[in-house]
């Protein structure tokens, strides 16, 4: 559990010092090259009962909590919740395969949930902001190129970044997992002389 814990630390402070990298001119490929998805995905998978979703949600609160305040964005509104949301169907998914995970699962998962997430994310975006025509055009405008004033990134940018960071830090998770569960060898037994 440790090792699960260290690593949402990271992918908070990740997550932090890449957005603001990107928000101030930096780098365009960093742009939604984020480890959320993939902790919502594995915490699902392999953590235990009570933390499944607490730990991937809290870890995005915490970083919601410092980059919107960073952004001058209101904490609570549709786009924030939508990715909420979107961030609990793709724990679902996580939880649907926590019975047989191994690579052959977890990996379409993460790329299922990389679908899904740009899907609801887009699409809340298409439904609450006044800038899309709430027509076909709109919704094409909002899965493809976005708003101009959100930045010179277009949305579907943000989907191939997030579909590359999602399987590389879904494969970094579950080889931090296993690494950390696996077992270190028994000492040997010290063989003594029976007495006679």
């Amino acid at each position: 559990m440790f090792v699960a814990l260290l690593l949402v630390f990271l992918a908070v402070v990740y997550r932090i010092a890449t957005a603001i990298i990107v928000h101030d001119g930096g780098s365009v490929w960093l742009a939604n090259f984020a480890p959320l998805a993939a902790i919502a995905l594995c915490s699902a998978i392999y953590c235990p009962g009570k933390y499944k979703f607490t730990v991937p949600f809290t870890a995005l609160f915490a970083s919601d909590l410092i980059l919107n305040s960073y952004y001058g964005f209101a904490l609570f509104n549709p786009m924030v919740l939508g990715h909420y949301f979107a961030f609990a169907l793709v724990g679902l998914i996580g939880l649907a395969i926590s019975r047989r995970p191994s690579l052959k699962t977890i990996l379409p998962a993460s790329l299922a949930g990389s679908v899904l997430f740009y899907g609801v994310t887009n699409a809340f975006s298409w439904l609450s902001d006044p800038g899309y025509a709430k027509n076909f055009a709109g919704l094409v405008q909002a899965l493809t190129v976005g708003l101009p004033q959100y930045g010179a990134t277009p949305t579907w940018m943000f989907f191939r970044n997030s579909v590359v960071s999602d399987l590389l830090f879904t494969a970094l998770f579950v080889g931090c997992i296993k690494l950390g569960r696996r077992e270190l060898p028994a000492p040997a037994a010290a063989t003594r002389p029976l007495p006679n």
